[in-house]
């Protein structure tokens, strides 16, 4: 008797289960129609029944959160670098182009030639420097953001969300930019109708 009590409220859970699939997969199915076509193709039947399957107790939908959240403190953190270096740089022109007006305000007559060709010196010697270190906190940017797309492609790998792994494929990594386009939209969908798992 009590292994039969078992098996029917399993059965329950596992309709509700089977249901939420049907679901998910028919949302999914209506958002893929917004991608451009060349990835609708790529997204067979399979893909997104295996998708549905992973987005039905909602944890992937958190996953994907927490990694956004990430991407967004990193993405502030970095334009807040980039704004302080450009601060900094504008603070390094402005203290040069003083120093440069008091030397020709003290300079006499017959240095001034010297004068203005060892300040142009300066003046490009400085913007030099400028270029070089944007170029530098570029590529650092660049780096950062690259790293945590490889971090995010690990984390949802691991999750078990299908079509994640990594890759610095561009075509590859567009189709898991659409991948988390449908599943952010459709986490969206569902906390506004209310029908997230609890």
């Amino acid at each position: 008797m009590d292994a039969y009590c078992v098996v029917s409220d399993a059965q329950p859970d596992a309709a509700r289960q089977q249901e939420r699939h049907y679901y998910l997969l028919s949302e999914l199915q209506v958002l893929v129609k917004d991608l451009p076509s060349s990835f609708q193709q790529r997204l067979s039947y399979t893909t997104l029944s295996d998708l549905a399957q992973a987005l039905i107790d909602g944890t992937v939908y958190e996953i994907v959160q927490g990694l956004l959240d990430i991407q967004h403190l990193t993405e502030k953190n970095l334009y807040n670098q980039r704004q302080k270096l450009h601060g900094e740089h504008r603070a390094l022109k402005q203290d040069l182009v003083r120093k440069h007006k008091q030397s020709l305000q003290t300079c006499k007559s017959h240095n001034l030639a010297v004068l203005k060709t060892n300040q142009r010196a300066e003046t490009e010697a400085l913007d030099q420097r400028v270029k070089e270190e944007q170029r530098m906190m570029d590529e650092k940017i660049v780096a950062e953001m690259d790293q945590k797309v490889l971090d995010q492609q690990n984390t949802l790998e691991k999750a078990g969300v299908p079509g994640f792994y990594i890759t610095t494929n561009p075509q590859e990594v567009m189709m898991q930019m659409n991948l988390l386009e449908l599943i952010l939209k459709l986490q969206q969908k569902e906390t506004l109708s209310g029908s997230l798992p609890s």
